[in-house]
């Protein structure tokens, strides 16, 4: 079985994350903002990961529920990092675009799996 495009994308921009966060340390000296953003970045596709091997669908729901808290704080940190001139508005829209899309993934997956648990709750009555 193939992975998953939500596992390739996030498992790519976690990649993009760790470079980002060694230009912050190289070329910024800057320790704090850039920790956050590898933090939270790596975090989204590490909870992807763990999903896959969920020991329950509710388990399942709640790792990509957990993936995309982490998303929505990524997103925070990278608008952050634009707004106050650490990474360039190019490079910023770029990380935000590649978020938000692994957000909307994310989204889509939950609503898909709540779904199908109400369905097989329902198969059971």
């Amino acid at each position: 079985m193939g992975e998953s495009i939500l596992s390739s994308k996030s498992y790519a921009f976690a990649l993009r994350v760790v470079k980002l966060y060694r230009f912050m340390i190289d070329e910024h000296r800057e320790f704090v903002l850039s920790k956050q953003i590898l933090r939270s970045g790596t975090s989204i596709g590490a909870n992807i990961e763990e999903s896959v091997h969920a020991q329950s669908k509710i388990d399942f729901i709640h790792k990509l529920s957990i993936g995309q808290k982490e998303a929505i704080e990524t997103n925070y940190w990278l608008r952050l990092l634009k707004d106050s001139g650490y990474i360039e508005e190019k490079l910023a829209e770029s990380f935000l675009a590649d978020c938000e899309e692994i957000q909307r993934l994310l989204a889509a997956s939950i609503k898909t799996a709540k779904s199908n648990l109400g369905k097989a709750a329902t198969e059971r009555l």
